[in-house]
């Protein structure tokens, strides 16, 4: 599997910002949804943040169309999502559920007319905002924007999982490309594979770090319940060389890569590699202290 190389990846300085500390994310999302003046859409998997909810209020009275693509079903959330939904509606947003009956429509991403999106590793939840280690880009990269735009329609429309033809190459999206382009981006390390992960748990992947190891490339998995020093372990990442990254809402678990609609987006820009890098070295040497009550994974 080609997945091109790091130069026909990369997206000119300027055009991405990544945003990892846990006081700026909500501030990303509120941002994209200010900047949008037309249109507005964005996956919706959870949503229980107020600010959030108050800026969508804004958009809509302010003329713009807002458009929600929702999960079908969240493990513990029928009822919420229900009355997320008819919130939603009565603001006066279009929402439609994902329409397949086995995937579960679990990827986090927002586009402001058609000119800037946001992808994001959590949910529109306070816990995502303020509790987890967590991941959010913003970029105007066109085909990033112009991808994310035709795979929302592609699913808002269709009764089945599948995907549209023409998508930028540093999208990732389960389950039809992802197992295929993390396996592709890991056989490409030589010199290190490392991971942000609380649900390595896919055989085919184990096998295949542990190959790497073999071979002399250096891994490191951060895949416990904690990250840091208390921050809840809910973002995915993996860092190859120091020189790509993958950031999004993919956990290396055969549920994600095979039965789950999901994001992810490929980056070789220097400036948010770095900032990745120096993020994971920076938590990996922090001893966490374990919170009594780890919240569980599926209710983040």
């Amino acid at each position: 599997m080609a997945t091109g190389s790091p130069n026909s990846r990369a997206a000119p300085s300027g055009e991405e910002r990544l945003i990892v500390a846990q006081g700026e994310r909500r501030e990303a999302v509120i941002e994209v949804i200010r900047s949008a003046r037309r249109r507005l859409i964005l996956s919706v998997f959870r949503c229980d943040d107020f600010k959030v909810m108050d800026e969508l209020d804004d958009a809509i009275r302010r003329g713009v169309q807002v458009e929600a693509l929702m999960t079908a079903r969240a493990k513990g959330w029928e009822e919420k999502l229900a009355d997320l939904q008819m919130f939603l509606e009565g603001m006066g947003a279009k929402v439609r559920r994902y329409a397949d009956p086995v995937i579960k429509y679990h990827a986090k991403y927002i586009v402001a007319d058609e000119e800037t999106a946001l992808i994001a590793s959590g949910n529109l939840t306070r816990k995502c905002f303020d509790k987890t280690c967590d991941f959010v880009l913003v970029t105007t990269a066109k085909e990033v924007v112009s991808g994310l735009q035709t795979l929302f329609e592609s699913d808002r429309d269709s009764t089945e999982s599948s995907l549209p033809q023409g998508l930028s190459e540093r999208l990732i999206i389960s389950p039809q490309q992802a197992r295929a382009k993390f396996v592709g981006l890991m056989e490409q390390a030589g010199q290190s594979i490392a991971i942000i992960d609380r649900r390595i748990t896919d055989p085919g992947i184990h096998n295949l770090l542990k190959a790497k190891r073999a071979a002399g490339v250096e891994v490191q998995l951060l895949d416990g319940g904690v990250v840091g020093k208390d921050m809840i372990s809910h973002g995915r990442l993996l860092l190859v060389d120091g020189q790509t990254a993958a950031i999004g809402s993919i956990s290396l678990d055969a549920e994600a890569l095979d039965f789950r609609r999901e994001v992810a987006v490929i980056l070789d820009d220097r400036a948010c590699v770095a900032k990745l890098s120096e993020f994971f070295h920076t938590v990996s040497r922090i001893k966490p202290e374990q919170p009594a009550e780890p919240a569980p994974y599926d209710a983040l």
